[in-house]
């Protein structure tokens, strides 16, 4: 039977019983309405009150429509990541580490059903022949699903949830990701319309700081934005956005991240972005930076020193030779963001570093500035950098003192 409500609060619906209504819905058509889940319920034999029967419609709402268990937790405005290891073994991350909920399926096949019905949802097929996606739903929540025999045990589900809106620089301060005057430094940055990228690991908050940092490019200047996954969310009035697509299940109506900035060298824009940094698409960013077109976006590496080697290894891939990758490297870019997350969760710009050329040719970074609790810490290429900000004038440092 359906458990008492309590607190005026009605409790889950037995799976078998919502297998049943759930059949019944699906042969007869219809959304889940009160009345229609009332009929279901009568269907089986159940005569139940009001608040059973809203209950009932509810959870058979989220279970069709919605994100069925995890659906209060995506609702959660501080929850960044939802993330699904079995039916009992579910995570959240509210910026501060990932933490157990008491959130559970009823088993694994209702786990596999969720994905897939996501999947669906996102115009992407997840079965068997095809046991892995990578998509956005559309409400902007990215969605990553593995099923098994590839996942072991259990569906693999993974959520990453779109803020209604990006951070603010000073947001990020209040955080603690930037350190304190560290704002001061950044929009010199985007004012003297650098190219930079953004570096660090997966959760790291590249794009949060991205979105941020987008938002204070000037509302004359025009923005278009190259990503696989629409996720960054400038507050700007002038944003163009490009998406990539998969191929279709005839394999054709592919658009890859390359295609899209090509595209978007034809859009004229002020400032290029790609999201991600991460294929052949690299080769035609570096020409685009090359060319007059002022940009930014994030790439996957350790440290800041290691993006040099990561370029290298994506354009090397792409076709370019080494030399050619270097020189271009040195020409397009400038600056690197650096981000970490440390132990307890705490997301911060860990190094700011500058980009020169060692004797033999290649680009190497050199350290400006570094974490630090008060404010950032110069480094040896601080003189570097802020001759590129052009702050030589008035000798002040990233947090408004004096310089080094």
């Amino acid at each position: 039977m359906l458990s008492r409500v309590r607190d005026g609060v009605p409790g889950p619906v037995p799976p078998g019983l919502l297998d049943g209504v759930r059949q019944w819905l699906a042969e007869s058509g219809g959304e889940p309405t009160p009345a229609r889940v009332a009929q279901a319920l009568r269907e089986h034999g159940r005569v139940l009150g009001d608040a059973e029967v809203l209950g009932a419609a509810e959870q058979l709402r989220s279970e069709l429509i919605g994100s069925g268990p995890l659906e209060p937790l995506l609702a959660d405005p501080s929850v960044t990541d939802v993330l699904v290891c079995a039916p009992d073994r579910v995570w959240v991350d509210r910026g501060g580490g990932l933490e157990l909920t008491a959130v559970s399926f009823a088993g694994a096949a209702a786990v596999r059903r969720l994905a897939q019905r996501l999947a669906a949802v996102a115009g992407r097929r997840l079965d068997d022949a095809r046991p892995w996606v990578d998509a956005r739903l559309p409400d902007g929540t990215r969605l990553h699903a593995v099923l098994p025999p590839v996942a072991v045990g259990c569906t693999s589900l993974s959520l990453r949830v779109a803020r209604p809106r990006a951070f603010t620089l000073d947001e990020l301060v209040a955080a603690g990701t930037v350190p304190p005057g560290g704002d001061v430094l950044l929009r010199a940055l985007v004012g003297a319309r650098l190219s930079f990228l953004i570096s660090g690991g997966t959760g790291s908050g590249k794009t949060t700081l991205l979105s941020a940092l987008l938002g204070l490019v000037a509302p004359d200047e025009r923005i278009v934005l190259a990503e696989d996954s629409a996720e960054l969310r400038p507050e700007h009035p002038h944003v163009v956005r490009l998406e990539s697509r998969p191929t279709n299940q005839e394999g054709a109506g592919l658009v890859t991240l390359q295609d899209l900035v090509r595209q978007a060298l034809r859009m004229r824009p002020d400032r290029l972005v790609v999201g991600e940094v991460r294929g052949p698409e690299v080769v035609a960013l570096l020409a685009a930076l090359n060319t007059g077109h002022g940009g930014c976006g994030t790439v996957h590496a350790n440290a800041a020193a290691d993006v040099p080697a990561r370029l290298e290894a994506l354009g090397m891939a792409a076709g370019l030779d080494r030399a050619a990758l270097h020189s271009q490297v040195a020409a397009a870019l400038s600056v690197v963001l650096h981000l970490v997350r440390d132990r307890a969760g705490r997301r911060r710009i860990a190094e700011v570093h500058v980009l020169d050329r060692d004797p033999s040719g290649l680009v190497r970074t050199v350290p400006a500035l570094r974490w630090g609790a008060e404010a950032f810490a110069y480094e040896q290429g601080w003189q570097r950098l802020r001759a590129l900000l052009r702050t030589e004038a008035s000798g002040e440092g990233p947090g408004g003192e004096r310089g080094a």
